[in-house]
């Protein structure tokens, strides 16, 4: 075989490897996009580069893995969506203590389902490989939550926090916390004064993109 040839082999093989390589990557990305959706276009943006970003979402899956998740009882289904209907009659009266109330009922469904609940970034990591998807909403409830204990968040804040909680709490219990909701119309759902506080799908959740490749 001439020299010629036996390098044109060696830069076919090379190619070839290069584009299954590149192939596994790119069905390894799709995945974790897959899995993420938008927290995956976040910790992209937060990390010092693709590579490092991914890493981390392996990692979360990794943990993820370890955890021995249980699914919720019929009973205790039903005993979180009566607690949570309570929540929302108690914001007419007590907006600030009503969101106090569904953080606390949020983290104890956290815990129930089988997720951490000690560190708040922890909880975060492992809840984004099933819960991505309401997982913004989490953080932003978070955030109107601690700011309601430094009397800095007025009752629009406190309603669209109601709001944020309700949508990964609906997430976990994998169904309408709101028993009465079913087919009805938004006119059937309850309401704070001027506003509701159920249709986070139209309210909220619909403007979260999901994530796209880069």
């Amino acid at each position: 075989m001439s020299a010629w040839l036996t390098i044109v082999l060696i830069v076919i093989v090379l190619v070839i490897v290069a584009a299954i390589l590149l192939a596994v990557r790119a069905g390894r990305r799709k995945k974790l996009q897959q899995t993420f959706g938008p927290e995956y276009d976040r910790v992209v943006a937060d990390a010092d580069s693709r590579t490092d970003a991914e890493r981390e979402l392996r990692e979360r899956e990794k943990r993820h893995a370890e955890l021995e998740l249980k699914p919720l009882s019929a009973e205790s289904k039903a005993k979180y969506s009566v607690a949570w209907e309570e929540v929302q009659i108690q914001f007419v009266d007590a907006p600030e203590t009503a969101v106090s109330t569904a953080d606390e009922l949020t983290t104890r469904l956290i815990a129930e389902r089988g997720y951490p609940t000690g560190d708040y970034d922890d909880q975060l990591a492992t809840l984004s490989v099933e819960h991505a998807r309401t997982l913004e909403h989490y953080r932003d409830a978070h955030a109107i939550s601690e700011r309601s204990k430094n009397g800095q968040a007025d009752t629009e804040d406190l309603r669209q926090a109601l709001v944020h909680y309700r949508a990964l709490f609906a997430d976990l219990l994998g169904e309408n916390p709101v028993r009465s909701e079913g087919a009805s119309t938004p006119a059937d759902e309850p309401k704070v004064p001027n506003q509701q506080i159920n249709n986070h799908d139209s309210d909220v959740a619909g403007s979260r993109p999901d994530a796209t490749s880069r």
